[in-house]
């Protein structure tokens, strides 16, 4: 019996590739065998509406059916021996080489000959399709920098692999960047197939610092003090990010008290404006006194008798 795959999807000779998928879809869903369990039947035009699509939904294979009908409709494969040979639908086939002598015979020029080329060029293979063009995959890489680098800015030097062999690639870190952020450098990851460049991402991995914290674009730095220096007041020499600056300590000052010195801090992402630096005084008793030292220390006990528990919470709850 000859299949007309036309029939079997339900459409016409003239049906667009989009008339012939929207069949295909319908039918291959009632027909699928998870909907129809055991039912041989059904199986059985699932498999013919495959076959149809496989055809119809082909270009190629399409115009050859409509030519020559479903036994047209084949491929080139490999023989048993390894030779090359063009197999039919219908189970036929003919080795590449007798194929080209059997269209030859009706004459070298003649239309024969000329469908011979349209469906398997010259050589009798099927033109394939040239590969795509893919875009170049983003890579991550990690990089270490020094607090310094990260608050100031740096230029890296990468060193990048690829088809041409390494190749070393200088990146600028901009000022403030912050432990984990990532700087996308565009461009840089060659695409396939002439497809356009990928992104060469770099996860910034900011090493601590000896004396200063940072929490955001704000840096915090403790400072011991004498008690003498909390008591009288003092000027004291801190480090910042733009060297020692002078600060003047208020006298009466207490432990854990924050001078804020604005700007001092790290330069906002995208912006010429900086954080600040928060001096955080930590007042620090000596641990030996002499004779004399210690004589004073107990006069003054005795003339101030001051004591700065009285406003603590829980002496408050206890005079209620």
């Amino acid at each position: 019996m000859v299949r007309d795959f036309y029939e079997t999807l339900g459409v016409t000779r003239s049906a667009t590739e989009d008339e012939i998928k929207r069949a295909y879809r319908k039918l291959a869903k009632q027909y699928h065998p998870d909907r129809n369990p055991d039912d041989a039947a059904s199986e059985a035009k699932f498999k013919e509406v495959q076959e149809a699509h496989r055809t119809l939904g082909d270009p190629k294979k399409r115009a050859e059916f409509d030519q020559f009908g479903a036994a047209g409709v084949g491929q080139f494969q490999t023989g048993p021996q390894g030779q090359r040979v063009y197999q039919w639908a219908g189970g036929s086939s003919v080795g590449a080489d007798d194929l080209e002598d059997l269209f030859s015979a009706f004459g070298g020029g003649g239309p024969h000959a000329s469908i011979f080329d349209q469906f398997f060029g010259s050589s009798g293979a099927r033109p394939s399709a040239p590969p795509r063009p893919q875009r170049g995959r983003d890579e991550e890489r990690e990089v270490s920098l020094s607090f310094e680098q990260a608050v100031h800015g740096a230029t890296l030097t990468i060193r990048l692999g690829g088809a041409g062999g390494p190749q070393e690639l200088e990146v600028k870190i901009p000022p403030g960047v912050s432990h984990g952020q990532k700087i996308r450098v565009a461009g840089r990851i060659p695409g396939r197939h002439n497809g356009p460049p990928g992104d060469l991402l770099l996860r910034c991995v900011v090493k601590p610092h000896a004396y200063f914290i940072r929490r955001g674009d704000d840096i915090y730095i403790d400072v011991p003090v004498s008690v003498e220096e909390a008591v009288l007041g003092a000027k004291i020499d801190v480090p910042s990010l733009d060297g020692p600056l002078t600060v003047t300590l208020p006298a009466g000052t207490p432990s854990g008290a924050k001078m804020r010195l604005a700007g001092h801090g790290v330069r906002k992402r995208g912006s010429d404006q900086r954080g600040d630096e928060y001096v955080v005084i930590q007042i620090v008793p000596p641990k030996t006194l002499s004779d004399e030292q210690r004589r004073l220390f107990e006069r003054i006990r005795e003339q101030h008798a001051f004591d700065p528990r009285i406003g603590s919470p829980w002496n408050l709850e206890k005079a209620k």
